[in-house]
């Protein structure tokens, strides 16, 4: 089999990357696939046995069906919750997207698909002069945008489509992410993105807290499979 890769960007920091993703993986593993996932850059963590962990990087490591150590996961992870390259800055680091290339080049054959998570939106800066389009880039990944469905989704989803069909990067197709579930005219906004962004919807999934007890829907994964 042909090992394969994605990169799973946002229209902006919690829409619910993560849990698109870790779902994502969760039902690859069902049908047979061995997975990877890796989040190269994350702010926001806590102190784990005298190191430094982030939640999401967390969830992306337990879904996948290979296990790899957390620094493999996260090789750049930030304590402070705030943009990567000033919590870089806070800590006298520089985020090196080479080093974040070798580590992908060194894990990409331990699993049948990986899945890379970016941090925040597509032009988040890493440091003073890359964005997570650059890390996107330098990895020369295909690319999924998680949409945030809530008001002002159109906006943002136009602008970060636009974006991305602007780089060299082939551009999958966008998952509506339902983040709030009293959104007026939700199935208007979802149609008028079809219709406006012109790239294939790939699913519609409804953002739920990690609750116990609460079961989920698997995701749609036919159109990654068409492209092992």
């Amino acid at each position: 089999m042909k090992h394969k890769a994605i990169f799973i960007t946002g229209t902006d920091t919690g829409i619910g990357k993560t849990f698109y993703t870790c779902r994502l993986l969760e039902s690859l593993n069902a049908e047979g696939y061995s997975t990877l996932a890796l989040k190269p850059v994350a702010a926001g963590a806590i102190e784990v046995g005298g190191v430094l962990k982030n939640d999401d990087a967390l969830q992306l490591q337990q879904a996948a069906s290979v296990d790899i150590p957390y620094q493999d996961v996260n090789p750049y992870c930030f304590e402070l919750p705030i943009a990567p390259h000033l919590a870089a800055t806070k800590e006298s680091r520089e985020i090196d997207l080479k080093l974040i290339r070798d580590q992908y080049l060194k894990l990409n054959n331990k699993a049948d698909i990986v899945v890379v998570e970016g941090v925040g939106g597509w032009q988040v800066p890493l440091n003073d002069s890359c964005t997570v389009a650059d890390l996107a880039g330098v990895l020369q990944l295909p690319v999924v945008m998680v949409v945030g469905m809530r008001l002002g989704c159109i906006n943002h989803a136009l602008l970060t489509a636009n974006s991305i069909q602007q780089s060299s990067l082939s551009f999958v197709g966008w998952v509506a992410n339902v983040i709030d579930t009293d959104m007026s005219a939700l199935d208007e906004n979802v149609k008028t993105l079809q219709q406006l962004l012109q790239i294939p919807l790939l699913d519609v999934i409804q953002f739920q807290a990690n609750t116990p007890g609460v079961s989920f829907d698997s995701p749609k994964i036919d159109w990654l499979k068409n492209l092992l």
